[in-house]
């Protein structure tokens, strides 16, 4: 009788505790935005933002703010450093940022200085050029890059070693052209590279195809090529990749999230399990080809092992490419 009643006080005791440990909600969410308004990374968290609210994950509205410079250095470094314990932050990255890592653009952080959270959706690199270009083609393109390789004033979001101009260099090098003898001007943000576009500084944005979406609608500017192994849906359906035009350069953006280093579990685990019930919302759904993104997920350690992963094949890359020795 004794030993029964030890149990039975012995369980109670436990369900209190548990009651008292409540599970980790995000109430103030908070989404970053590593880079100026208007690109791929604040497509990112209004991909979130809109829709964890439309779904009812979440109780209160996600903010979004911007930290901007050096292509997500700042922001990498801020989160890192300052709030790396903040369990309602979540931070925009992609691809990019595992060409920064590769090429050490980050400081002395790596790969292993943040919690990777998850990828949510996909993107795709583009040769992008004015509407009234004379150039109609990818091959039109390349026969003036290989006649005058200077000619041809190449723009993108980010220094040279930036993920736009890796896609410029790539297809150089597949050209046979030397990619350090383009001519390249790096911009902070895309909107300011497709105002370069727009007003005549610069030739070529080799940009992403949801940022450039709307533009292509407009009829304003004209896709050359979709980097991508496949033809894309909707208004880039009629346009040849750059596979089928003879060069073999893909370029893909994962758009994902990660969150700071010293973030506890509980909390980490929340948003995992938050994002995979987002997934399979139709308000996720539409939002995403609303934005001009594509289906990609992945999450929690499965996304940490891709992002390492994606890391060293930029890393590749870079050095094929004379970027790092």
């Amino acid at each position: 009788m004794h030993k029964l009643l030890f149990l039975l006080m012995s369980l109670l005791a436990i369900s209190s505790a548990d009651c008292e440990v409540s599970a980790f909600q995000a109430d103030r969410p908070e989404c970053l935005v590593a880079a100026k308004a208007g690109g791929g990374m604040d497509l990112s968290c209004q991909l979130v933002a809109n829709t964890l609210l439309a779904a009812n994950l979440i109780d209160a509205p996600m903010q979004i703010r911007y930290k901007t410079g050096g292509i997500g250095a700042v922001a990498y470094n801020h989160v890192v450093g300052i709030r790396n314990n903040d369990p309602q932050l979540i931070v925009a990255a992609s691809s990019g940022s595992a060409l920064n890592i590769a090429t050490q653009k980050f400081g002395h952080y790596d790969v292993g200085a943040v919690r990777w959270l998850g990828a949510l959706a996909a993107d795709y690199g583009v040769i992008a050029v004015r509407g009234d270009s004379v150039w109609t083609s990818l091959n039109d393109l390349i026969l003036k890059l290989r006649h005058v390789p200077s000619a041809v004033n190449f723009g993108g979001s980010g220094s040279v070693g930036s993920q736009d101009w890796m896609k410029a260099a790539l297809l150089a090098r597949e050209a046979g052209i030397d990619p350090q003898k383009i001519r390249y001007a790096g911009f902070e943000g895309p909107k300011d590279v497709t105002e370069a576009l727009l007003n005549g500084y610069i030739d070529v944005f080799p940009g992403d195809a949801a940022e450039l979406k709307n533009y292509a609608e407009s009829g304003q500017i004209k896709i050359l090529a979709v980097l991508a192994d496949h033809r894309l849906p909707g208004i880039f359906a009629e346009t040849a990749t750059a596979r089928e035009q003879g060069y073999l350069v893909d370029w893909t953006i994962w758009r994902g999230f990660y969150m700071g280093p010293q973030v506890s579990d509980d909390s980490y685990q929340w948003w995992i399990n938050t994002f995979r019930r987002l997934l399979k919302t139709s308000h996720f759904r539409e939002e995403r080809e609303a934005l001009g993104l594509y289906p990609f997920a992945l999450l929690g350690e499965e996304f940490s092992r891709f992002v390492e992963q994606s890391v060293n094949k930029q890393k590749e890359l870079a050095t094929g490419i004379g970027l790092i020795k």
